[in-house]
């Protein structure tokens, strides 16, 4: 799928995405080991798209929306979760007896996420925010996504300015772990 336009356009993007990994991931029988790699591959995407969405989504529902602080601190409460699960699964093989459990329990997350998103959060950002603004925050979020961490840090701060400091730098790691690993690629 394109990536571009707005930051609603680009998020909503990412989450066909990672509707698409579920579905192969779906498709496949437990204890497969495709189910590892595409597990990987959307870990690394929702935590790319996390990342960004801490440091610029939130702070505009925040800054827009009327009652956003309670929106973002839910909206951060989702990523925390979603994260904590995804570090689980990190050290599991797709044999493991409990990787089709955490694995059913993030895509159920992420649903449930993305559900909100979609019927709450974005429509009362794009009511509430000039188009200039969603343009410029999908720019800035597509910037943050190239650079962001693509490995769970569940301890890692969630706001700015602390966010916006330290994901390049971890995300430099992770993108260097990743590649002398194979992480996420078929092999």
């Amino acid at each position: 799928m394109g990536h571009g336009g707005n930051v609603i356009d680009e998020l909503v993007t990412d989450h066909r995405e990672v509707e698409e990994l579920f579905g192969r991931i779906e498709a496949l029988p437990s204890g497969h080991r495709d189910r590892k790699t595409h597990a990987e591959q959307v870990t690394i995407e929702l935590v790319r798209h996390s990342v960004a969405e801490e440091a610029y989504l939130y702070p505009a529902v925040r800054e827009h929306i009327a009652g956003g602080d309670v929106l973002a601190d839910k909206e951060l409460k989702d990523h925390a979760e979603a994260e904590r699960i995804m570090k689980d699964l990190e050290g599991r093989a797709a044999d493991d007896a409990d990787f089709d459990m955490l694995l059913a329990k993030l895509m159920r997350e992420i649903r449930e996420h993305v559900a909100d998103e979609e019927q709450n959060l974005f429509p009362r950002l794009r009511a509430a925010c000039p188009p200039e603004a969603l343009d410029s925050l999908g720019d800035k979020v597509r910037m943050a996504k190239k650079t962001a961490p693509t490995r769970p840090h569940p301890s890692a701060p969630d706001k700015p300015p602390a966010n916006k400091m330290l994901a390049p730098g971890v995300g430099l790691v992770d993108r260097l772990r990743d590649a002398m690993t194979g992480r996420g690629k078929k092999s």
